[in-house]
């Protein structure tokens, strides 16, 4: 305890989704155990634990969507569902002992940095505590976005967004509305479809979609992976450069025609209305918003009780939903398949940096910070899965693990100097954001010809690593110092001699070969 009676930790870790807990099992694993991971949930998952909408599973193939330094072998689909990714999650932290660490119903409410004690001051739902170091992994899929559409709250039925899905609210025969055609409404619609009396979709964009590859992972297949690791690497890795290779067409857009020309195939033989057809048919290059997978979708919208309405929703009324063409839907049910708020995260006006700013005001509408990690102004500060780390071709946990490296690495540089608190410098993080600037300008999400979530307020794309994983994994397989800088405080600590500060392990040693 200190005397302002804030509990004293040396790292505090703002949420227990993949990032926090692959954060706990790392930092366990290199002698830290000095920490604690913050979550307002009553449980861990993050996305994983709120997105439990019927239908729910993951598009990337389930060996690559797990840390590679904890492996699961016994995968039942190649594409996982909610439920078992969950499962997990909760399993890692178990089995790694990190639950302890853990501090569940902590809504972190505000975090300032202190410079006369170089240290985070951070406010929870229980208590205060004191922070050498800042962790922010909230996840960039964790706060949902509703439109603030006129009359919806006179709506007299029910309304709920696809990540606070309603289970106790039986569907069956009601007038639905759903709002929105991204990766959570292609997978909820098929399963509410038959259920439900009439179903009224709002698409304001017809997205792309691809078959998607999914199958059962067999018994045998399963125990091949669990007594041969060897097979299992070679699976992830398969997957890995795949997803690679894939990504050459996002980069190089002109490359999208023959995806495309699958995807359209798909669309024909799924739809044989030409009017329904032509409204499900994109009117933009492929991969400029997310590409969805789904070999139900489709099938889904050409049932007699389902409705595309093309175009927007101008205003809800006390019955129902009114179209941008003016029609009307009386409807006793609204869902919100609309995503979440990516560019504008909410913890961001939460935290404040030592100029008396948060980040939501240092960002002033698009974020920016080096290798997506660290901002000027805010030592001690790293973020996971931050401004560009993005990605719209493979796994974000790979990006994960790659700053989970990056932080081991400053944490042993800040032990080995004796220096209490460091931030880029301005240089070093306008140096990369131009970069990635001038990377992003020749891609589909610049080129595209759509308005996707992937841009901000000020249209810059602010979001997505505008290249390959492995020229990311090349910048952060090494922490840089040189383009950082001390913050001004007290003495410098003494040199550690134990733990990370004692530089046990290197830094590229933290991220497994798994992960190639």
């Amino acid at each position: 305890m200190v005397s302002d009676g804030r509990r004293r930790v040396r790292i505090a870790v703002i949420g227990a989704g993949f990032g926090g807990i692959g954060t706990a099992i790392r930092l366990r694993q290199h002698g830290e155990h000095d920490f604690v991971v913050f979550d307002r949930g009553d449980e861990v998952g993050g996305t994983w634990r709120d997105n439990s909408y019927p239908g729910c599973a993951c598009d990337v193939p389930s060996h690559m969507y797990s840390l590679s330094f904890a492996p699961n072998p016994d995968w039942t689909r190649s594409f996982s569902a909610q439920p078992e990714i969950w499962a997990y999650l909760r399993r890692c932290v178990d089995s790694f002992g990190v639950r302890p660490h853990l501090r569940l119903g902590h809504e972190v409410l505000a975090a300032r940095w202190d410079s006369g004690s170089t240290s985070w001051l951070i406010d929870t739902s229980h208590g205060g505590y004191r922070a050498e170091v800042l962790v922010a992994a909230g996840g960039p899929l964790s706060e949902p976005a509703v439109p603030a559409l006129p009359g919806l709250a006179d709506f007299t039925g029910e309304v709920f967004h696809s990540a606070r899905w309603r289970h106790d609210l039986d569907l069956t025969g009601r007038t639905v509305a759903v709002v929105g055609t991204g990766a959570s409404a292609v997978q909820f619609v098929p399963e509410i479809a038959p259920v439900v009396g009439r179903l009224h979709l709002f698409q304001r964009t017809a997205p792309w979609v691809m078959p998607r590859a999914d199958r059962p992972i067999s018994a045998g297949e399963r125990r091949l992976f669990q007594r041969v690791p060897a097979a299992r690497r070679l699976a992830r890795a398969g997957v890995y450069w795949g997803r690679e290779v894939a990504a050459t067409a996002f980069l190089r857009p002109a490359l999208m025609r023959a995806a495309e020309q699958v995807a359209r195939r798909h669309l024909r033989r799924s739809v044989t209305d030409p009017v329904l057809r032509r409204r499900l048919t994109p009117g933009y290059r492929m991969g400029c918003k997310r590409v969805l997978l789904s070999n139900d979708y489709y099938p889904a919208l050409t049932r007699d009780n389902v409705e595309v309405v093309a175009g927007g929703v101008e205003r809800v009324t006390p019955d129902g939903v009114v179209a941008t063409d003016g029609t009307v839907r009386r409807v006793d049910t609204i869902i919100f398949g609309t995503g979440f708020h990516v560019t504008d995260v909410p913890i961001a006006g939460r935290i404040t940096g030592r100029h008396g700013r948060t980040l939501a005001e240092t960002w002033s509408g698009s974020m920016r910070a080096y290798q997506g990690t660290g901002v000027t102004g805010f030592p001690n500060l790293f973020l996971l899965l931050g401004p560009n780390t993005g990605l719209g071709h493979t796994s974000v946990v790979f990006m994960i693990e790659c700053q989970i490296t990056y932080l081991l690495g400053m944490l042993r540089h800040l032990g080995r100097s004796g220096i209490r608190a460091i931030e880029p410098t301005p240089q070093a993080q306008d140096a990369f954001a131009a970069r990635v600037d001038r990377r992003m300008a020749g891609t589909v999400w610049s080129r595209g010809g759509c308005r996707s979530w992937y841009l901000d307020a000020t249209g810059r794309n602010s979001t997505l690593w505008p290249g390959y994983t492995w020229s990311y994994w090349l910048r952060t397989r090494r922490f840089d110092p040189e383009a950082y800088r001390p913050v001004p405080g007290p003495e410098p600590l003494p040199v550690s001699g134990a733990g990370i500060g004692a530089g046990a392990g290197r830094p590229e040693a933290t991220t497994s070969s798994e992960e190639h």
